[in-house]
C-alpha cells in the first residue's frame, strides 16, 4: 500500500493548519447564533461514528490499522458500513468541521476540502486496492452498493 501517514496524524496536521489560519489571517472570521449547538452536533456525531466504527472492527476481530488493510480478516458491511464505506474518515471530517466552526474562519473550508482530497487519494484509493485484492468480488459488490463517503 502506498500510504505512510496515519490518518489521525493527517487530522491533527489539518487541525493545526486550521488553527494557524484562523489565528493569524485576521480575514474571514465569523460567528452566528447557534454556533455552539452546531459544534456540539458535529463533535458528537463524529466521535459517535468513530466509536461505533471501531466497535465494528473489534466485534469482527479484524484489524483497524489503516496503514495495512491487507491484514483484514473480515469485510465489514453492516452497521455504519452499510451506509458509508469509510465512516471513520467521515467521522474525522465531522470533527474537523466542528473544529472549523469553533475557530470561526470561513477560509478553513479550503482545508476541509484538502482533507477530503488527500484522504481520497492517499488513503482510501490504496485501501480499496488492497481490499479488492483481499476480498475480490465481495468487495466489488459492496462498493457497487455503498458510497465511498455518504
Amino acid at each position: 500500500m502506498n500510504t505512510r501517514v496515519p490518518p489521525p496524524l493527517v487530522v491533527v496536521v489539518i487541525g493545526a493548519l486550521m488553527w494557524c489560519l484562523a489565528r493569524f489571517s485576521g480575514l474571514g472570521n465569523f460567528s452566528f447564533e447557534g454556533q455552539s449547538l452546531l459544534i456540539l452536533i458535529f463533535t458528537t456525531a463524529g466521535i459517535g461514528m468513530m466509536l461505533a466504527s471501531a466497535f465494528s472492527f473489534y466485534r469482527a476481530k479484524t484489524t483497524i490499522n489503516p496503514l495495512d488493510p491487507s491484514k483484514a480478516s473480515h469485510l465489514i458491511t453492516n452497521g455504519l458500513y452499510a451506509f458509508s464505506r469509510n465512516p471513520i474518515y467521515l467521522a474525522d471530517l465531522l470533527v474537523l468541521v466542528a473544529w472549523a466552526t469553533w475557530l470561526g474562519n470561513i477560509f478553513n473550508v479550503a482545508l476541509l476540502v484538502g482533507f477530503v482530497v488527500y484522504i481520497n487519494r492517499f488513503q482510501i484509493v490504496p485501501e480499496e486496492q488492497a481490499l479488492t485484492t483481499l476480498f475480490g468480488e465481495a468487495y466489488r459488490d459492496y462498493c457497487s452498493r455503498v458510497r465511498r463517503w455518504i
